[in-house]
């Protein structure tokens, strides 16, 4: 077993490969070094919302590292990235001048905002949303912002709006797609979705792109200039703060100077144990782009990343294949959720709709001609969301339909049923049901803080908390009826 590793980046994927490993060895079989350009060690960028909201970063930490001193056999070097790596040699040097060997080199070296490339994009008062000081700085100029505009209607761009609404009253969401959160709901979903936000006070644009950024005569931002996607112009929006949350960039910039292979479209590609084209170095997380041709810009598959290479180097020979990118939050109060094969990609799918359009109810279930549930998009109310993503991929339980399932509320959870003990709770830690339920089963009321902190279950991962909330409960139903 290779002695010196050498882990670039020090973000969820990273930390989620390093505690594998020290999950997994004694303290001296392997030298690891980490190096990371963030300086404060890894924390959960999914609630990178909650320190707009005024939360301090340290909440948000997944572990508590010494910098420069060694845990367990691991040195971790914070705010002192790798800027040249020498795959001959085998040696990384830093900003501050470290050279260290490698035997194995693992990049997680993530992604940055994708910011267009539109006049004015780096005025004072923008802003990309990936890093605690930048939701610090969004938050200091929040407060003397009149309006405040987000490019993106992802996941990403409507939990920064949901932030941002309680400081400044007037804001506004600028999306490209037809329709908001394009990648996880249908038209219908992203209609409903638009009409809750619009009834909260957010202004929403979409099917609009921004042109440009147009600045005062002190060179801070002003306003957006916006247009159709075949250019028509359209009315504008005063901002004076405006943040990019359109998606990411993967950060391969070390990786192509050192002559891998990386895709002309970005992301290092690697083969399904996560390797790159040098044998010695693997990429996982945001940066890399695997063997699908995709780069995931979300916990749960850079998890998986994590763990393939992790058993890499302890002998076990697994590949990554994918991962579950369900969804299931609240953004500004709405329920959402998104799992399977949402939007009916599968040939042959059918569609079991309801609609309730007074409530801004909206949910739809994909199943196959044979009666298999195949994913759903859920509006508005997302009842049952649990126990129908364990059903994912198998049939509608027995005396019941899909027609039965769709219903929202508790008699549609109620036919869905339990959750199996063997069924998957947390898709991003592989934690089964039964697995909570045991850490539940504790004297007095079960907190659910303190099972996620027994199981890891839903560290990173906002879409597994309504499963583990729903199997919590199941205990506290027990415990109040004695």
């Amino acid at each position: 077993m290779n002695k010196r590793l050498v882990l670039v980046g020090y973000g969820m994927t990273g930390h989620r490969l390093l505690t594998a490993l020290r999950a997994a060895v004694g303290p001296h079989r392997r030298e690891i070094t980490v190096l990371a350009e963030e300086t404060r060690p890894a924390y959960d960028r999914i609630r990178l919302s909650e320190c707009l909201r005024g939360t301090r970063p340290e909440r948000l930490l997944l572990d508590d590292v010494t910098p420069g001193g060694d845990d367990a056999g691991v040195r971790v070097h914070l705010g002192d990235p790798v800027v040249a790596l020498d795959r001959a040699g085998r040696l990384v040097t830093t900003a501050s001048g470290r050279t260290l060997g490698y035997d194995v080199l693992v990049l997680a070296t993530g992604s940055r905002p994708y910011v267009p490339e539109v006049p004015g994009a780096g005025a004072e008062g923008c802003f990309g949303y990936r890093t605690v000081e930048d939701a610090a700085a969004i938050r200091a100029r929040a407060a003397r912002a009149r309006t405040a505009a987000v490019v993106g209607g992802g996941l990403l761009g409507l939990e920064a709006a949901g932030a941002l609404r309680a400081l400044v009253p007037d804001t506004h969401v600028v999306e490209f797609a037809p329709w908001l959160m394009h990648r996880q709901l249908d038209e219908q979903g992203g209609r409903t979705l638009r009409r809750h936000i619009e009834d909260l006070g957010v202004t929403v644009h979409t099917g609009t792109r921004v042109t440009q950024i147009t600045t005062d005569e002190h060179g801070r931002a002003s306003g957006l200039r916006l247009a159709t996607p075949d250019g028509d112009p359209l009315p504008g929006v005063d901002a004076d703060l405006v943040v990019f949350a359109a998606g990411v960039r993967p950060r391969d910039e070390l990786a192509r100077n050192c002559g891998l292979v990386v895709d002309p479209g970005g992301g290092i590609v690697v083969d399904e144990s996560c390797r790159t084209s040098d044998p010695r170095i693997h990429a996982i997380g945001e940066c890399a782009l695997t063997p699908d041709g995709r780069v995931h810009a979300l916990a749960a598959p850079g998890f998986a990343m994590a763990d393939v290479v992790a058993d890499r180097l302890l002998g076990t020979p697994t590949a990554f294949t994918g991962a579950d990118t369900s969804t299931s939050l609240k953004l500004l109060d709405v329920a959402v959720a998104s799992f399977g094969d949402a939007l009916g990609e599968t040939p042959g799918a059918h569609e079991v709709r309801y609609l309730d359009t007074a409530a801004g109810v909206y949910r739809n279930l994909r199943v196959t001609d044979d009666g298999r549930l195949l994913g759903g998009v859920l509006v508005g109310d997302s009842s049952g969301y649990a126990a129908l993503r364990s059903l994912t991929g198998a049939g509608v339980p027995r005396a019941s339909s899909a027609g039965d399932l769709v219903v929202p509320g508790p008699a549609g959870a109620a036919v869905a049923g339990r959750i199996p003990d063997d069924a998957t709770a947390c898709f991003c830690h592989n934690v089964s049901a039964g697995t909570v339920r045991r850490a539940a089963a504790t004297d007095g009321r079960p907190d659910l803080d303190e099972v996620r902190r027994r199981t890891r279950a839903g560290t990173g991962c906002g879409s597994c908390v309504p499963a583990l909330a729903s199997l919590v409960d199941e205990r506290l139903t027990a415990h109040d009826h004695g």
